[in-house]
């Protein structure tokens, strides 16, 4: 008996919960295939969402119609903003969830969706239809086949997973849970390229066995949101983090340990994240620094299990024991479970379309950590493009593209499919060109209609999108059109150390000041009216970053525009590049490894030089 889906999704983790959702609520019979469906979108690290660059993901993603901030918002913790010293372009959300509810609420809103089935084997096999070159089921370990018209791969640390502890390593996806085997020599068979990297993962600390009063108190911000739904939002009581740091004494135990680890000894060969990696390399790396911050944060709110961020290790368990216990307020700790490193198989992204789907394999997609990515936000918006794409394909409609300058999840992607990787992939606002343009306070602006559009979108919540813009289109005149006299303004502005009014003055020339808030003319002076619901704090702050930076905005989306014409001229991808005599031999051969759809994306591919444009703009016209 083979039983048929439109789409099989492979890997119940971020990647795969968003991928899954995604294909489903578009109209395509869908299957999620997880080795443990009581661990779907596990945190197998930090029970953490949002960040640096990685928090823009999440709003996108809820902008398109997905479902992790609305499931981030539904476990929150702990809040806060992260940069708000600089402008808003770089205004990050970050929030700590408690990591057992938010399992349950992400299988909740899974199982809310009628076309999308569930299912617990573990995929060691794709099934191809020779004459067509394209994917049509999976065989599971158990020996059952499925039937498909599309395959997402997300399998995440789980493909011939190994785990390094001390001198010790055992096979595992994480610990405690077996690893996926057969699944890539399948891959390989059919000519895909693969390879090797690591991550890791901290101590886990008995709560009740620390001393908190020896630590900085991170008190959480009041709560914000990810989701642009007003109804979703958290009911779980807050809790606090803290902050310790390791000494000298700490560093000499460390150093004990590092005959003894993995990482020195040769015994790991994957490669691991630069911007996450372990104390014994951060103690190996930088060993003038006599001190490393460390943040010890929740698990949840019915646990006393601790996470204790910077300190992934793959030391022997006594010796980071021993080394926990030198740090002030650890003098008496417990440990859970001891951190470790853990290598896993991936798929250079190289080998994808923007879309993510093979360039090898047709309806053959990946996402998430299989490309050689890091995080769950990462992975997770790989996910939702994959599900999106998987449908589209398969219904023969054009792909689902988002450019640099329209969202992080397109810089990702993009960064992915033209650069590659040679260490775990990490969003950061640095890697976004037109970051003024994707901020994540915009999200809904830049995307929620390309949702909406895709019916991922419900009418309700794109009609309360429609008046909040335009609230904010009408505030906005109103600011530029109004004018205020100097009695009614002049307290407020001496008081915030700006020069007072001489006349009469629009009041857009008064908020475009950096020391003046918009929000507090709005609570302090009472001199804006709205006929709408009562302004929001999102209102305000949309309309106050328009009056303040819209000269900024606007050079970008020129740039913008300039350089996007690029991306449409279009290179067919079975373009033989080594016919072209007036490339480079370096272009021919980058062109041909990565095959670029586009002008644009070629520009992208490392070392191709400005003549090399010039060259393919010349055959392929302007």
């Amino acid at each position: 008996m083979q039983i048929s889906y439109d789409i099989i999704v492979v890997g119940g983790g971020h990647a795969g919960c968003e991928a899954a959702a995604a294909a489903a609520n578009m109209g395509s019979r869908t299957l999620l295939i997880s080795m443990d469906l009581t661990k779907l979108a596990q945190m197998s690290c930090n029970p953490a969402i949002g960040g640096i660059g990685k928090g823009q993901i999440v709003r996108e993603i809820d902008a398109l119609g997905g479902y992790t901030a609305k499931v981030t918002d539904l476990t929150t913790i702990h809040f806060r903003m992260l940069n708000q010293s600089k402008g808003p372009a770089m205004w990050s959300p970050r929030a700590q969830c408690d990591r057992f509810l938010f399992t349950i609420e992400w299988r909740k809103f899974l199982e809310s969706i009628p076309n999308l089935s569930l299912w617990q084997d573990d995929v060691i096999d794709v099934l191809i239809d020779k004459d067509s070159n394209t994917v049509n089921g999976v065989v599971t370990k158990n020996g059952i086949q499925f039937s498909c018209k599309s395959v997402i791969l997300t399998n995440g640390t789980f493909l011939n997973g190994l785990i390094h502890i001390g001198r010790t390593h055992v096979t595992g996806g994480r610990i405690g849970e077996s690893n996926s085997v057969g699944l890539t020599e399948r891959l390989k068979d059919l000519g895909i390229e693969s390879g090797r990297m690591k991550t890791g993962t901290p101590v886990r600390i008995d709560g009740r066995t620390v001393d908190y009063s020896k630590m900085i108190i991170q008190e959480s911000e009041s709560l914000g949101k990810f989701s642009f739904d007003p109804n979703v939002k958290t009911s779980l009581p807050i809790k606090h983090c803290y902050i310790v740091h390791t000494d000298k004494k700490v560093h000499e135990i460390l150093k004990e340990g590092f005959d003894d680890s993995p990482l020195f000894s040769g015994r790991i060969k994957g490669i691991g994240p630069r911007y996450c990696p372990s104390i014994e390399d951060k103690v190996n790396t930088f060993s003038s620094k006599d001190s490393h911050q460390l943040f010890l944060e929740p698990e949840g709110v019915f646990t006393y299990e601790m996470y204790l961020n910077g300190f992934s290790s793959s030391l022997p368990w006594d010796v980071q024991f021993k080394a926990l216990r030198l740090i002030p307020g650890f003098e008496n700790v417990n440990i859970l479970r001891p951190g470790y490193a853990i290598e896993y198989d991936y798929f250079p992204p190289t080998q994808l379309k923007h879309s993510l789907e093979s360039k090898l394999i047709s309806n053959l997609f990946f996402a998430g950590q299989i490309n050689g990515t890091t995080g769950y936000e990462e992975a997770a918006g790989q996910g939702l493009v994959a599900g999106i794409n998987a449908h589209l394909t398969i219904t023969n409609q054009e792909p689902f593209i988002l450019n640099r300058d329209q969202a992080y999840i397109g810089v990702m992607i993009d960064d992915l499919i033209t650069k590659g990787v040679d260490e775990p992939y990490r969003v950061f606002t640095s890697r976004a060109e037109f970051r003024i343009l994707i901020r994540q306070d915009n999200a809904d602006e830049r995307l929620m209609p390309i949702g909406y559009k895709l019916g991922m979108i419900g009418k309700e919540e794109f009609e309360s999108f429609t008046l909040k813009y335009q609230t904010i289109n009408r505030l906005y005149q109103y600011i530029q059109e109004t004018s205020i006299e100097p009695n009614l303004v002049n307290q407020y502005l001496e008081n915030n150390n700006s020069s007072p009014l001489s006349q009469k003055k629009k009041l857009f020339d008064v908020i475009i000041r950096p020391e003046i808030s918009l929000k507090d003319i709005q609570e302090h002076l009472n001199i804006l009216k709205t006929k709408d619901a009562p302004l929001s704090p999102e209102v305000l702050e949309a309309v106050e970053i328009k009056i303040k930076y819209q000269g900024y905005i606007d050079k970008e989306k020129l740039i913008a525009d300039k350089i996007s014409r690029l991306e449409h001229v279009p290179i067919p991808i079975s373009f033989n590049f080594n016919t072209l005599e007036s490339l480079s031999t370096e272009a021919r051969q980058k062109l041909t490894k990565h095959k670029p759809q586009s002008i644009g994306e070629a520009k992208r591919i490392p070392g191709i030089s400005p003549s090399d444009i010039n060259a393919l703009l010349v055959y392929f016209g302007r």
